[in-house]
């Protein structure tokens, strides 16, 4: 068994005074992709904010390769190999796909090596190299979330954490999202993933965590999920 890369163990979390997550843990190992499962306030997202740093948990830790990320700001946990691509894409809409991804590579590390991850991503979208001069708040949706992607990759991450990224996109363009989520994790890249299409994020997924209410209720590999009547009924309407 590989060793864990991520591991979040029993962390507390809130927003002001109403707690969000309570001791939840888990564990990611190198090259795997984990999805978080679970319904809207379940505390998904907040877990991948809480990773990221832009809430961190008041009990708790958060480790990557072994080491605490406490005492490390959110700013700095990219250069460690951690990257969001957040709901709603957040790109500067008023730059071009290309400024985008540049600023994707802010970090000292991923300065030195932003030209050949430039053209990694473009070959990787071929689309984002058609528009490279568009303005990003001008693409279309699927596209937008294409240049997130992208720009997380930019940071050359160890870790890609997704957080809905099909949402509002046309079934053909999910497929497609998918698909590139698998093939960079095929290309070595490990995946926490958040996703409310769960029958395809158990298509790609290797294993699942169901969050409800801020905690972890259920823990297995995608198949074992898929197959369990509990997940089927209340998850995949089946």
């Amino acid at each position: 068994m590989t060793a864990p890369l991520l591991e979040v163990d029993g962390i507390d979390v809130f927003y002001g005074d109403v707690q969000v997550l309570h001791g939840l843990g888990f564990v990611v190992r190198e090259g795997e992709i984990v999805t978080l499962l679970g319904s809207n306030g379940a505390g998904k997202t907040t877990t991948l904010r809480a990773i990221a740093g832009l809430r961190p948990p008041r009990r708790g830790d958060i480790r990557f390769r072994g080491a605490s990320l406490a005492a490390v700001p959110a700013a700095a946990r990219s250069g460690l190999g951690i990257a969001l691509v957040p709901e709603g894409r957040e790109l500067w809409g008023q730059l071009t796909v290309k400024e985008n991804l540049e600023l994707g590579a802010y970090g000292r590390r991923a300065r030195a090596v932003a030209a050949r991850n430039l053209e990694r991503v473009l070959a990787l979208f071929p689309r984002l190299a058609e528009r490279s001069r568009q303005l990003a708040g001008s693409l279309s949706g699927g596209e937008q979330q294409m240049c997130a992607i992208a720009r997380a990759l930019m940071s050359e991450p160890a870790l890609l954490m997704l957080d809905e990224p099909s949402l509002g996109l046309a079934p053909v363009i999910v497929d497609q999202v998918m698909g590139v989520i698998a093939e960079l994790h095929r290309g070595g890249v490990t995946v926490l993933l958040v996703e409310q299409n769960l029958r395809k994020a158990l298509e790609i997924a290797d294993r699942g965590t169901v969050i409800e209410t801020g905690q972890v209720r259920l823990e297995g590999t995608a198949a074992e999920l898929s197959a369990n009547p509990r997940i089927r009924e209340t998850y995949l309407g089946l």
